[in-house]
């Protein structure tokens, strides 16, 4: 399900822009809204109802989740999306597979291990689109958190195996170092992972 069917001749996901190509104009409020601080799970500490803590946390947790740098690669449909405002990926591609008898190519034969900083194409390894179970873009906070919860719908990862993916996956530290105009998510990985774990650990309840 990685392969993408390629309408053009280059491609630039998650808020790329091809070269030669204006800046992103997205509302500056969204665009500037990455990179603040995370609240720390200590935080929350003075919850004393456990499962409300963990909603609390979570919703924290959904600052990062629903990010631009996070929601484009997780559409429900079979398109990418790019930049702030969640445009579809420019030139056209969408979501194939190597069984359907089309000419296809994997996003990686684009997006490399880095960025390219000329090309202004994003990278990281193992770059791809996610399936559309895990559809975010649209999603309240707490659909995400029934999501990421369901073996159905995670990629089959335990709640350990979700916060290691959180904490040590390269694509997703991506999202922190997205190069060009493109505005991180708040905090960095290593308070999402803290954030991930507490929630965890109170009881992994999601937002009502």
């Amino acid at each position: 399900m990685r392969a993408l069917v390629l309408a053009a001749a280059m491609v630039g996901c998650s808020g790329s822009a091809a070269p030669g190509e204006p800046v992103s104009t997205a509302p500056a409020t969204v665009a500037r809204a990455g990179g603040a601080g995370l609240r720390a799970p200590a935080d929350f500490a003075s919850i004393a109802d456990r499962a409300e803590r963990s909603r609390a946390l979570f919703g924290e947790v959904a600052r990062v989740l629903t990010s631009p740098r996070c929601v484009n690669c997780h559409p429900a449909d079979d398109s990418p999306r790019q930049r702030d405002a969640h445009e579809l990926h420019d030139p056209p591609v969408v979501r194939g597979s190597d069984d359907r008898g089309v000419v296809a190519m994997r996003c990686t034969t684009c997006h490399q291990d880095s960025n390219a900083t000329l090309a202004r194409i994003p990278g990281a390894p193992d770059w791809h689109l996610a399936p559309r179970a895990m559809a975010w873009i649209d999603r309240t906070p707490a659909q995400i958190c029934e999501q990421i919860k369901d073996p159905a719908r995670n990629g089959g990862r335990s709640l350990a195996k979700l916060y290691d993916h959180v904490a040590h996956d390269k694509l997703v530290a991506w999202g922190w170092s997205p190069g060009a105009d493109r505005a991180p998510p708040p905090g960095s990985q290593a308070e999402l992972a803290a954030l991930v774990q507490a929630w965890i650990d109170s009881g992994a309840e999601c937002p009502r």
